[in-house]
């Protein structure tokens, strides 16, 4: 203790204070060259409403309304003055082709097809201006133009392989034209190449189209993982709901629905879509309301049709009529500005207006794309206006690809009723009710009907034509041509057989029991050689005998 206690106090000198602090100051830098500090990863994106639009439309991924409509304004100003940026053209028209898709206005078509051909004009395709050939592709996949969508997008493949923005442009392009092995090729290349949010959502869209139910659901649980901001996130959150009303989860899917519009208040789909949900649980007043005010949002045909069957379902044929008549209009404007609409328009036309019409919009459709959604349309239309054979060939090309949807399995049921096969309509109306039991106020009782109808299988095993008629009877057996006669002795003679039980034959004279017939076990001949054609005989060389010549093949067979 008193060591201790004599001990000098450790005082550090100014010197030494320097010394340390400047070690100090280099070990840091030093640590900082070699480890530089990490981004903020959680959203890399800049804050400034345009330069985020911007952000999220090179990536392929959803905008908030009012980020787009900043951008807009800015490029708009931008090109005023510049005329000649080719690169600001091609974000104008990538703007304005992400508005028409959130507000489901056509009419912005037009604008970002010329921001896009000025943008070509100021630099051409041969030069390499791959923004604007993706955007021209991307167009034409809002506008269901998937053969001009798929050209555009192998010109950019060819120009730039490994350019992954003309990727998810390819998925959709194959996937409208009915290439589903070519979607999957390009969503494959696309994931290796840049896996995210675009990524994500066409691997399930591709998984979807197959029946892979399970992996679709996997893959928007990863595009979840990756959707950064909140109209991003409302995106997704819309197609989830989307997968659990086809696989008839409807309680999940209206929460999902819901979910998406508190992130995203703007987006109409997922109202119309909350509004399916509810009409399926029997809250129908809150269905129409939320469907009006989704057409007003989004003024799409086939929220018109969904509405206007609603009303049919709940006896309003009035409102109903309304609701086609807007459907009409909606297309006719749709069409003005190249907008393709055949598949709503045959599917409203088979099962309330002019099934003949349906069927001639259809053909024409099928010509230019064969997915299942053009397959069964057509289907359809053909059932409706009585040609259920040719009918039974579509219902077949949209049910044998693997695609879950009770839609599809109960056209096709309607169709094999039409044809006779009861077999087949019960496996596809149950199907359809498993599918999805609520999946159409129209449809689905009439589904429930239609299986009611074709009855279950008889009990017994198999279907009733399988059974037989008449109950089975043994066949009579010949009897042998005489009878044997008893012996003293109790033996019979060689070959005869002897009474069961004691070997010995009846003394009281009874006749000896019947021998059962001999059944001869032959052996399955073979089929003959071929015999040759004789040759013309060769005189033999005087006093010399031929030679003699092996046994044929056919003298060997035994017969």
């Amino acid at each position: 203790m008193e060591e201790e206690s004599h001990r000098p106090p450790v005082t550090f000198t100014a010197r030494r204070t320097a010394l340390t602090a400047a070690v100090a100051v280099v070990l840091i830098a030093g640590a900082l060259v070699i480890r530089p500090a990490r981004p903020h990863v959680d959203d890399p994106r800049p804050q400034r409403p345009e330069a985020r639009a911007m952000a999220s439309v090179a990536m392929g991924a959803p905008a908030a309304a009012s980020d787009l409509g900043t951008l807009i304004g800015d490029r708009s100003a931008w090109v005023r003055s510049h005329p000649r940026d080719d690169g600001a053209w091609a974000v104008l028209g990538a703007a304005y082709l992400e508005q028409a898709r959130r507000s489901g206005d056509s009419g912005e078509f037009p604008k970002a097809e010329q921001a896009f051909k000025k943008s070509l004009a100021a630099r051409p395709a041969q030069k390499g201006n791959l923004e604007a050939m993706i955007g021209m592709g991307g167009l034409a996949n809002a506008r269901q133009d998937f053969a001009t969508a798929r050209k555009w997008g192998e010109l950019v493949r060819a120009q730039a392989p490994d350019r992954w923005t003309a990727y998810p442009l390819l998925v959709d392009a194959y996937t409208g034209a009915g290439d589903y092995k070519g979607a999957e090729r390009a969503m494959e290349k696309l994931v290796s190449l840049q896996p995210g949010l675009a990524a994500y959502l066409r691997a399930s869209q591709v998984y979807r189209d197959r029946g892979w139910r399970e992996d679709a659901a996997a893959s928007m649980e990863q595009a979840a993982t990756a959707a950064r901001t909140p109209a991003e996130k409302a995106y997704v959150l819309y197609r989830k709901a989307e997968l659990q009303w086809e696989r008839g989860e409807v309680p999940e899917a209206l929460g999902l629905y819901e979910g998406a519009l508190r992130a995203d208040p703007s987006q109409g789909r997922a109202l119309a879509g909350k509004a399916r949900a509810l009409a399926a649980l029997g809250r129908t007043g809150e269905a129409v309301r939320d469907y009006r005010a989704a057409l007003a949002a989004v003024p799409e045909p086939r929220f018109a049709l969904e509405l206007g069957e609603l009303l049919d379902a709940m006896e309003r044929p009035q409102e109903a009529k309304d609701q086609y008549d807007l459907l009409r209009a909606l297309v006719a404007r749709e069409s003005a500005h190249g907008m393709n609409d055949a598949v709503t328009l045959g599917l409203f036309e088979a099962d309330h207006g002019d099934p003949a019409a349906a069927v001639r919009v259809l053909r024409a459709e099928w010509t230019r794309s064969k997915s299942v959604q053009v397959a069964d349309a057509l289907g359809w239309a053909l059932h409706k206006s009585g040609d259920d054979p040719g009918a039974l060939e579509y219902a077949k090309k949209a049910t044998d690809l693997g695609m879950r949807n009770a839609d599809f399995a109960f056209h096709r049921a309607e169709v094999e009723r039409a044809v006779g096969d009861e077999a087949a309509a019960r496996r596809y109306l149950q199907e359809a009710l498993r599918t999805n039991p609520l999946f159409s106020p129209l449809r689905g009782p009439l589904a429930k009907a239609a299986l009611d109808s074709v009855g279950q299988p008889v009990a017994s095993g198999g279907p009733e034509h399988v059974l037989p008629v008449v109950p089975w009877e043994p066949p009579e057996l010949p009897k042998p041509a005489g009878k044997r006669g008893s012996s003293s002795s109790g033996s019979s003679s060689s070959g005869s057989s002897s009474s069961s039980g004691s070997g010995s034959s009846s003394s009281d004279g009874e006749e000896e029991a019947e021998p059962a017939p001999r059944v001869v076990k032959r052996k399955p001949q073979r089929a003959a050689a071929p015999v040759a054609k004789p040759e013309a005989k060769q005189p033999a060389a005087p006093h010399r005998l031929p030679a003699a010549s092996p046994p044929s093949s056919a003298a060997k067979r035994t017969p």
